[in-house]
């Protein structure tokens, strides 16, 4: 008897960890991802932290061919706030989906970061998983282009890596330009990126590259349109 696949909802950025985790997840037959769950920021209409419009994430979800949950969240919301407001989305998918009880994220070694997301989701029934979780970062960073991956970094934090590498695309050329401290995935926040093609993908998402923008004295965005 050949037993049902678990039903999986993946936390999704829009960026390379969250593509590589469904990758990864898909090629599992112990498992099956049933959507995906994005947090916007609503009043700029982007996803949170990469700074993706929302027009290219709803692209990313028609592509991949999976309901996408979104919940929104005020600019430089609290951690509560947050907490409060994805708990609310999770909830929401539970009464569509009685039988989903899992959520897979794309972290990759932070140690702090994974206690806080199996914290936050310790007394609600749901089971956080990590299917990249201890994996090497350099290999997997060329795993991801050797795949068929196309990703462009759309946020870099200057303090850890130079403004000039906003808006590159994140191939093999820029894995070799990165400075040894920068981490290959860019796991420490260094940069973000946006996938627009790959495996999991129907068809690739058409973009083109505008203004770069520096925000906060800190973070150099590359606006996507």
């Amino acid at each position: 008897m050949r037993l049902r696949p678990t039903p999986i909802i993946l936390s999704w950025s829009g960026g390379k960890d969250s593509a590589l985790a469904l990758h990864t997840l898909s090629q599992d037959p112990s498992c099956e991802v049933v959507g995906l769950i994005t947090s916007v920021t609503r009043d700029y209409d982007r996803i949170s932290i990469h700074g993706v419009r929302r027009t290219l994430l709803d692209a990313q979800a028609a592509s991949i061919a999976l309901p996408l949950y979104q919940l929104s969240l005020a600019p430089n919301c609290t951690n509560a706030d947050y907490e409060a407001a994805f708990l609310g989305a999770l909830a929401t998918i539970r009464q569509r989906n009685a039988d989903v009880s899992h959520i897979a994220f794309g972290d990759l070694f932070l140690a702090d970061v994974r206690a806080y997301r199996e914290r936050m989701l310790s007394a609600t029934g749901w089971t956080p998983r990590f299917p990249l979780w201890g994996l090497n970062t350099t290999a997997l960073a060329h795993h991801f282009i050797q795949e068929g991956f196309e990703a462009r970094l759309v946020c870099v934090d200057t303090t850890q890596l130079d403004a000039s590498f906003a808006g590159r695309a994140y191939d093999t050329q820029l894995l070799a330009d990165l400075p040894s401290a920068v981490d290959p995935c860019g796991e420490r926040g260094e940069f973000h990126t946006f996938v627009s093609d790959g495996p999991p993908f129907t068809a690739p998402i058409q973009y083109t590259c505008g203004e770069k923008v520096l925000r906060d004295d800190r973070f150099m965005y590359c606006d996507l349109l």
